[in-house]
């Protein structure tokens, strides 16, 4: 039998900080630049009720981990479920299997927070944020451990909730937090953008972003999602999380695609190549940086794995026990069955 941990998204939240988040998805996505294995993601969809079954893994040698994520989002709930299944990597034994709910705006963050790092000048000091849903928070939250901001500015459509995320942040960070009340004012003249939404059309223009800015747009990986316009993917060094999802479901480069401006080979390189520092990233002050995150298994299993270690150093968590092949894969009907 093996002993694998259950984690409730109760006993995951507030385990690590932003920061551990950004050290473990950082350490995966080396690992990856230095060839770990991983796959853009997996989608099923079905009609009726509407609804869609996600699944992407990847496996991390030197972690000593491997899995992903299984999710549904949609159906009759309409809501979305996170499993998170993390095995050895040596032994191939289920190891955690952790509730992903509450890690999947941290984890997701921690990702953009690595392109930052990677890609924003080293003085990059005013922030933009668009949209203010709970991925534009675990955005922030992370981001705001690689750069010292001194100004956040945040949009989002409706006023209400721009406000309560200014103010819940202003509280939070050293940095200045205002909600303003368009794209083009959060944008402009900022160092760094974060978009964080769900939109079908661009909602940065590359008229308002000024040379030496870096963009991170992570709401963007069905081809009909579209963060950021043609023009915008057209003067950027522009990478994404995994090369193969450009073409696959990476809406604003599948739009710059089919508007002519760009052509397949415009992909400088994978976010792990920059970390392992096989290919440069930013290479003048001057220079459009844009990072498209979709969502990967590399994070997801450096992310869950990381807080396995922790849960069990703090003994949370339900032990649960899941029969290897050779014992329970037998092909034979119990005595007992159906008493």
């Amino acid at each position: 039998m093996a002993d694998t941990l259950f984690l409730t998204s109760e006993e995951v939240d507030g385990l690590a900080t932003p920061a551990e988040y950004v050290e473990a998805v950082r350490d995966g996505y080396r690992q990856r630049g230095e060839g770990a294995p991983a796959l853009p993601r997996q989608t099923f969809r079905q009609d009726d009720p509407e609804g869609k079954l996600t699944n992407y893994s990847a496996i991390l040698p030197e972690t000593g981990a491997m899995g992903g994520y299984v999710y549904t989002s949609g159906f009759t709930g309409p809501n979305a479920w996170f499993v998170t299944p993390i095995f050895d990597a040596e032994s191939g034994a289920p190891i955690a299997l952790v509730d992903g709910a509450s890690m999947n705006p941290f984890k997701t963050g921690a990702t953009g927070a690595v392109a930052v790092d990677e890609l924003a000048r080293e003085d990059a000091s005013t922030l933009a944020v668009i949209g203010s849903g709970s991925q534009a928070r675990g955005q922030l939250h992370t981001t705001a451990t690689v750069r010292e901001f001194e100004s956040v500015r945040v949009f989002s459509p409706t006023e209400e909730n721009r406000e309560r995320f200014a103010a819940e942040f202003d509280d939070h960070l050293e940095a200045s937090v205002e909600a303003v009340d368009s794209s083009s004012a959060a944008v402009s003249g900022a160092d760094v953008v974060i978009a964080a939404t769900k939109a079908a059309d661009p909602v940065v223009d590359s008229d308002d972003l000024e040379p030496g800015t870096h963009v991170t747009a992570m709401g963007q990986y069905t081809p009909g999602r579209n963060e950021l316009d043609p023009a915008t993917i057209e003067r950027a060094t522009y990478v994404p999380d995994l090369r193969d999802r450009a073409t696959q479901d990476a809406g604003s480069f599948l739009a710059a695609l089919e508007a002519g401006v760009i052509d397949e080979d415009h992909v400088h390189a994978e976010l792990g190549e920059v970390v392992a520092g096989t290919v440069p990233g930013r290479t003048s002050d001057d220079e459009l940086t844009v990072f498209d995150s979709g969502g990967t298994g590399i994070e997801t299993v450096a992310a869950a794995h990381m807080l396995y270690e922790k849960a069990r150093a703090k003994g949370l968590g339900t032990e649960l026990s899941i029969a290897p092949a050779s014992e329970a894969l037998t092909g034979r009907i119990p005595e007992n069955a159906g008493d």
